[in-house]
């Protein structure tokens, strides 16, 4: 398995503490109106074709590249270039 490896969750190998942090931001967003409202309509769209869990875990993923991007190139979120 190669470094930074996807196994259908948020990743093996990495900080348990950041995937945990990714995963509640990811169950906030899907669970409770706590804005996200693009990212919520998508993971609902993907939990009616295989279920609650993998959806959060795709959402913690999306989140996670996100994240990750806005680090990069140093821009605020915006959701509207999100999905």
């Amino acid at each position: 398995m190669q470094l930074g490896a996807v196994l259908g969750r948020v990743g093996h190998i990495g900080q348990d503490f950041a995937k945990k942090c990714l995963f509640e931001a990811a169950h906030a967003i899907y669970c409770r109106n706590l804005g996200g409202g693009r990212l919520r309509d998508w993971a609902k769209a993907i939990a009616e074709r295989t279920g609650p869990r993998k959806a959060k875990d795709a959402l913690a993923n999306e989140l996670a590249v996100t994240l990750h991007a806005m680090w990069r190139t140093g821009t605020p979120f915006r959701e509207d270039a999100v999905i």
